[in-house]
């Protein structure tokens, strides 16, 4: 008897319908077709098992099956369910005729124990997309997969209660996610806030306009100045998620299998923080089983780069494109993948190699040069690209021991959120969420300097000798600085501000007495 079952193969970060093919006929053959990996041909080692320990046994009989589209390869044993059921509906051990109605995802454990997979949020909104009248998932993925109205979700922690649900034994549970209530529940909690940081106005003013504008920053200063301690304190400044940008983030953590059981929405911003040691196939994705990077990782959040001089060159210059673009494409000889990557870059180093270069109070022990060849690990390309430089020196004792609290995260960021709407309402027509991301066309319209301001920027440009990369660069924080003063026009002072972000671009930095 020949019997259709329906499943997905994960394609980037969407899914696409993969029909599973089996039939049942006279013979003691068993030949699983196309194209599976090594993973997915084991299945007939879990299947037997997993039916054995459950009281139902494997056909004797010849078992042919055929996952189309055939030129596509199945990867994982998430298909073990689903071909598990198809060989027993194809065997007439369980009535196939409402397989059509649904799609099965799913891996068999040896005692027929049904294990949480990746990827259940697309695989379930393109099952909603196709029509299909519900799905049957790992009983771990059901609060996740059920955020998607409008298809019927049901989770299953065991083979048995799929096949006697097929025969209509038993009734599966339908699994209801309120996704705005488990949204709204944890959206604002968060455990690190910038009243806790004491001194270093400067650099907080600067990760302000660089939070408001969606721009990239660089802090430069010696060990223990708080570099990592303000990063890790980014998110809780930055404007809270939006449903929308929840489902975007919610769907790449999914496909990378990073979603926390019994989680259905990813409510808050992203933080990632890779080691120095990784590679360029990590940061950017890919790989044999394309998986998405740190980059796509931290969509609709922050990248921290810490210790930046520190990654191999290689790893650094794979961020050039996808910093201009907010997409990475990852071609290869067998496939071709699109990740989204519109993240906030937060990078941070050491002046040199000793740290204490420009310090108020150690000497630098660095050979002559050295300062300058410990920057120049760092291309000019990739520095054009990061809006923001900004110098951390040490917060003095009179700082660090005073009582008094700083100025807490929810008061700097109600004036983010509000020159994020400012910017929101500006780029409405337009494919833009933020100032960091506009184009030449739109910077001649909504960040043209004064004359007193041109000649600032006219000085600045002969002076330091910066690109017109840096030039769109300087345009785009002031404009983000008008922003949060509210005002209308960039005026001179909001251009000497985005001037003065540019420390690292200046030739003379590295050359301080």
């Amino acid at each position: 008897m020949l019997v259709k079952v329906y499943a997905a193969a994960l394609y980037g970060v969407d899914a696409m319908p993969i029909t599973i093919e089996v039939n049942c006929s006279k013979g003691i053959k068993f030949m699983l077709v196309g194209l599976p990996d090594a993973s997915v041909k084991e299945s007939h080692e879990r299947i037997v098992s997993a039916l054995t320990v459950n009281g139902y046994k494997f056909p004797r009989q010849q078992v042919i099956i055929n996952m189309s589209p055939a030129d596509i390869r199945k990867e994982g044993a998430a298909y073990d369910l689903p071909l598990a059921i198809g060989i027993m509906a194809a065997s007439e051990a369980v009535d196939g005729e409402m397989l059509e109605d649904y799609l099965m995802m799913g891996e068999l454990s040896l005692d027929g124990s049904v294990l949480p997979i990746k990827g259940a949020l697309p695989i379930v909104m393109k099952a909603k997309e196709l029509g299909f009248k519900g799905v049957i998932l790992p009983q771990k993925n059901g609060k996740e997969a059920a955020i998607v109205d409008g298809i019927d979700v049901y989770a299953v922690s065991n083979i048995k209660e799929v096949i006697e649900f097929c025969n209509g034994k038993c009734s599966l549970e339908k699994i209801e996610a309120n996704a705005h209530n488990d949204f709204f529940e944890i959206a604002d909690t968060d455990g690190f806030d910038f009243s806790e940081v004491k001194g270093q106005e400067n650099v907080k003013r600067a990760l302000e306009v660089a939070a408001a504008g969606g721009h990239n920053i660089i802090m430069i200063g010696p060990p223990g100045a708080g570099k990592s301690m303000m990063a890790k304190r980014i998110p809780s400044i930055l404007p809270p998620f939006s449903i929308q940008e929840a489902l975007e983030t919610t769907k790449i953590h999914s496909v990378a299998g990073k979603i926390v059981s019994d989680t259905s929405l990813v409510a808050r911003r992203p933080f990632r923080s890779p080691h120095h040691t990784i590679s360029d196939v990590a940061l950017v994705g890919g790989g044999t089983y394309p998986q998405p990077g740190e980059i796509s990782l931290a969509h609709n959040g922050v990248l921290f780069l810490d210790e930046l001089p520190e990654f191999n060159r290689s790893v650094l210059e794979v961020l050039r494109q996808p910093l201009e673009d907010r997409q990475i494409n990852i071609s290869r000889s067998k496939f071709s993948v699109e990740y989204p990557a519109n993240f906030m870059l937060v990078a941070s180093m050491n002046p040199c190699p000793c740290g204490y270069y420009n310090h108020p109070e150690k000497d630098c022990v660095c050979p002559p040069n050295m300062v300058q060849k410990y920057l120049n690990k760092i291309s000019g390309p990739l520095l054009d690209r990061i809006d923001i430089h900004i110098e951390i020196v040490p917060v003095p004792f009179d700082k660090i021991s005073e009582d008094r609290k700083s100025e807490p995260s929810t008061a700097i960021r109600e004036r983010i959120i509000r020159a994020r709407q400012i910017q929101q309402q500006r780029f409405e027509s337009e494919a833009v969420y933020c100032n960091a991301q506009m184009t030449p066309k739109l910077l001649s319209r909504y960040a043209v300097p004064d004359k007193q301001g041109l000649a600032i920027l006219k000085m600045a440009m002969d002076r330091f000798n910066l690109s017109a990369r840096a030039y769109d660069r300087i345009l785009k924080v002031s404009r983000t600085i008008a922003d949060l003063d509210g005002s209308e026009h960039v005026l001179t002072k909001h251009l000497a501000e985005a001037v003065n972000y540019r420390n690292l671009d200046r030739e003379t930095w590295a050359n301080k007495n």
